[in-house]
C-alpha cells in the first residue's frame, strides 16, 4: 500500500496533530490520511496501536507522550504549533486539565483548527458523562426507530453515532473551518456530538414527520419495515433478499418476479393491507433460495438485492470491479469518497517515519513558505 504522506490526494500538505482516541476520532484522522494529509498521532507511551488496527493506517508517524508530565506536554505544543488541525476526543475538560485546551492552543497557533469529539457535546446536562454509541441513539429517537414492530430496537452496529455522526461529521466540520480559514486567517474550535450528528441524520425522518407522514409507532412506515415493499424476507435456504421496491415502477417489476403481476392485490400504499402483504411475501420468498431469486431480479431492476455476510460481499463481482474492499494482509474498505484528479490512498497500519523527522518537515515547509500562501497562515 502507498505511504499516505506522499500521496496525491487532495489534502497534501495538511498538518493534523491526533490525539489518540476510540471511535470516531480515529476515524476521522484515517479519512484525512486517506485524502493525503500528514497526520501526527501521539498515544500513550507503550500504548499497543495494533488495537487501532485499520482505523490507525495512513498516519505519517506516531510519537508516545505521556501528556500529564510538563515536558512532554511541550513536545505536544510543539507538534500542535506547527499543525493545520488538532483532533482530540476526550470527554469535555481533560485537554484543558492537561493543559492543552483551545484557549492554550490557540494562543500559540491562531490559525488552529482545534476539532473536538464527543458524544453529548462539550456542555450540557450529560457532557461529562460516559456514553456509547447505543447511549448517544437512544437519547436522540434514533433507536427506538430501528424496530420492527412490537420488536426492541436493534442497535445498528456503531455506524450511525461513531462513524456517520461522529467521524464524518467531524471532518465536515475540519473541512468548512479550513475554507472559512482561507479569508479569515484565523482558526477556531470545532465541537462536533455524536448526539448532534446523529440528530442531523435523521433529518429525513423529522421532515416525513412534520408533514404527518411518519408514525411514531415505530415498524409501521414505509421504510422501518412497516410496509411489505421496504424489507427484508427469509429465503428456503435461511439466507436474505432485501427489497426496496418504493417506487410504483420498481413495484410493478418486484410483483412480476415475485409471480403475482395479473394478481388482484390492494393498492401498494394501502397500510391496512401491509401486514398481510407482507407475509404473502414472505411465504412465496421462502419457496426458493437467496439465489434463486438473485437470478430472477437480475434483469428486472426492481431494487431487490441479496443480503451478504461480510465475506461473501469481498467477493461479490461488483464490490471487486470498484475496488471497496481492499484485499492485502487484511480486508479493509478503499478510501472514499474518489478524487479523478488527485486521489488518495490507504497508507499501511504501520508509520514509516520517525516523528522527528515530520515535525522537522513541517518546520522547515512552515519557515519556507510565505504567510500569505501556505494552507495554514500561522
Amino acid at each position: 500500500m502507498t505511504d499516505t504522506a506522499h500521496s496525491p490526494g487532495p489534502l497534501r500538505g495538511l498538518r493534523v496533530v491526533e490525539i489518540a482516541a476510540l471511535g470516531a476520532a480515529p476515524f476521522a484522522a484515517m479519512m484525512l490520511a486517506d485524502a493525503g494529509a500528514d497526520v501526527l498521532r501521539i498515544d500513550r507511551p507503550g500504548q499497543n496501536t495494533d488495537d487501532v488496527g485499520i482505523l490507525g493506517r495512513g498516519r505519517a508517524a506516531e510519537l508516545g507522550l505521556d501528556l500529564k508530565d510538563l515536558h512532554e506536554r511541550d513536545r505536544a505544543l510543539e507538534a500542535i504549533d506547527h499543525a493545520d488541525v488538532l483532533i482530540e476526543g476526550f470527554r469535555p475538560g481533560v485537554m484543558e486539565r492537561l493543559g492543552l485546551g483551545p484557549d492554550i492552543c490557540l494562543g500559540r497557533n491562531p490559525g488552529l483548527i482545534y476539532a473536538r469529539m464527543t458524544g453529548w457535546g462539550q456542555d450540557g446536562p450529560l457532557a461529562t458523562t460516559a456514553g456509547h454509541d447505543i447511549n448517544y441513539l437512544a437519547l436522540t429517537g434514533a433507536l427506538r426507530s430501528i424496530t420492527r414492530q412490537g420488536d426492541v430496537p436493534v442497535p445498528p452496529l456503531n455506524l450511525v453515532g461513531d462513524y456517520g455522526g461522529g467521524g464524518m461529521l467531524l471532518v465536515a466540520g475540519i473541512l468548512a473551518a479550513l475554507y472559512e480559514r482561507v479569508s479569515s486567517n484565523t482558526g477556531q474550535v470545532v465541537d462536533t456530538a455524536m448526539i448532534d450528528g446523529t440528530s442531523l441524520l435523521m433529518s429525513g425522518i423529522w421532515n416525513r414527520k412534520s408533514t404527518g407522514n411518519w408514525s411514531s409507532e415505530p415498524g409501521t412506515n414505509s421504510i422501518d419495515s412497516g410496509s411489505h415493499f421496504y424489507n427484508v424476507y427469509r429465503t428456503a435456504d435461511d439466507a436474505f433478499i432485501a427489497v426496496g421496491s418504493i417506487e410504483p415502477q420498481f413495484y410493478e417489476r418486484l410483483l412480476r418476479g415475485l409471480g403475482l403481476a395479473d394478481t388482484d392485490l390492494p393498492a401498494q400504499q394501502d397500510r391496512a393491507q401491509w401486514p398481510a402483504m407482507k407475509d404473502r411475501f414472505a411465504r412465496i420468498i421462502r419457496t426458493k433460495t437467496r439465489e434463486e431469486w438473485t437470478a430472477i431480479f437480475a434483469e428486472l431492476d426492481a431494487c431487490v438485492s441479496p443480503v451478504l455476510t461480510l465475506d461473501e460481499a469481498v467477493t461479490d463481482p461488483h464490490m471487486q470491479f470498484r475496488n471497496t474492499l481492499l484485499r492485502g494482509e487484511r480486508v479493509e474498505p478503499s478510501p472514499a469518497p474518489r478524487y479523478g484528479r488527485t486521489p488518495g490512498a490507504a497508507g499501511g497500519s504501520k508509520s514509516t517515519k520517525p516523528a522527528e523527522t515530520v515535525l522537522t518537515q513541517w518546520a522547515s515547509t512552515i519557515e519556507a513558505t510565505p504567510a500569505t500562501t501556505r494552507t495554514g497562515q500561522h
